[in-house]
């Protein structure tokens, strides 16, 4: 963790930037903004037309003249301007007078795991912009961990797995400090990439972006497994016609098209695993694996999960807020570092 305990409790507020959806955590008010992180751009006058929901809801269906952009990408902030403006649309002129009045304004971002200086340079850049005299970095797998509830300060292995839109984090904590850690480029959205794939080139069916997520969803609870439904009908423009078209999708199928990207978080539990002190992996062998993040909620990757590594894996309560509500957490003095009573000689 990049910033100490007590440097976060003198922080206002506090910034989830992620690729899918962008969280505030106000000291003293709580969650007041959980919006995708997304803004519409008039090209023409550069006007900012939407955010958030509204914005994405646009998502291929703007006239040319009207932009969708992410300025986020990755968990790292790719346009820090367009990041600012959709900030301050987000919190509204309310919340950020009220923020303006304090006298020193201090505020809290995740950064992923080994983020370069400049991701962290665009953080930090970012928030200024908004009025802060000063950020503290805090690590996404600190904060998650302390979200979901991991004795994260306490001798003993804490393992979590933050699924993000862009990137999944894979890391295990012990005294409040990552001790092995390995992120790697597959979240979300390459599961989304792998089925649109899919059923382009198996069934010749373009879909809609907006319909990705309803397609993991129709798997049920059990999607990654055998248990879950034979088939499930997916509406999408013929490839070759351009006219819309439905088809039945088979999902055992569909599940043998996004092993790919999810084999690749499984190596990624192991090369943890590898690297992790014998003392720590006993520990684990009981407490298991926390899942966190968006992503986490695929129907039926923790049952995947499960009998990979024959370890508990768990789903926190809230997966999506669980960085935030660290952060947050931090923000309001609600965790103690454990105190160490040195013997005198």
């Amino acid at each position: 963790m990049t910033a100490t305990l007590e440097q976060l409790r003198r922080c206002h507020f506090a910034v989830d930037l992620g690729a899918a959806r962008t969280r505030v955590y106000v000291k003293g008010s709580g969650l007041v903004v959980d919006q995708p992180s997304v803004a519409a751009v008039n090209t023409r006058t550069g006007a900012l037309i939407a955010v958030g929901e509204f914005a994405e809801r646009m998502t291929g269906r703007t006239p040319d003249y009207i932009r969708v952009m992410r300025p986020v990408s990755g968990g790292t902030v790719v346009d820090i301007e367009m990041a600012q403006r959709m900030l301050r649309h987000l919190l509204g002129d309310k919340m950020r007078r009220a923020l303006r009045r304090k006298p020193f304004l201090r505020a809290a971002a995740c950064t992923p795991h080994d983020a370069d200086p400049l991701a962290q340079r665009a953080a930090i850049e970012t928030l200024v912009g908004l009025g802060a005299r000063r950020v503290e970095l805090v690590d996404t797998l600190i904060a998650a961990a302390v979200g979901c509830g991991l004795p994260v300060e306490q001798p003993e292995a804490s393992m979590i797995m933050v699924c993000g839109a862009a990137a999944t984090e894979v890391a295990v904590l012990s005294l409040g400090n990552i001790v092995t850690a390995e992120r790697i480029r597959v979240g979300g959205e390459a599961v989304d990439h792998a089925i649109v794939q899919h059923l382009r080139h198996e069934h010749e069916l373009m879909l809609p972006s907006q319909n990705v997520r309803p397609l993991q969803l129709a798997l049920s609870g059990n999607g990654l497994t055998p248990h879950g439904p034979a088939s499930t009908e997916i509406h999408g423009r013929d490839v070759c016609t351009g006219l819309a078209r439905s088809v039945q999708v088979d999902t055992a199928a569909v599940r043998d098209a996004i092993q790919t990207p999810l084999t690749a978080v499984l190596d990624s539990i192991g090369k943890v695993l590898r690297d992790c002190p014998p003392d720590l992996v006993a520990d684990l062998a009981d407490r298991g694996i926390m899942m966190v993040g968006g992503s986490a909620l695929l129907p039926g990757f923790d049952q995947m999960l499960r009998q990979a590594t024959r370890m508990p894996v768990h789903i926190a309560e809230r997966p999506d807020i669980c960085a935030v509500q660290g952060l947050g957490t931090m923000l309001e003095g609600k965790i103690e570092p454990m105190e160490l009573n040195p013997t005198s000689s």
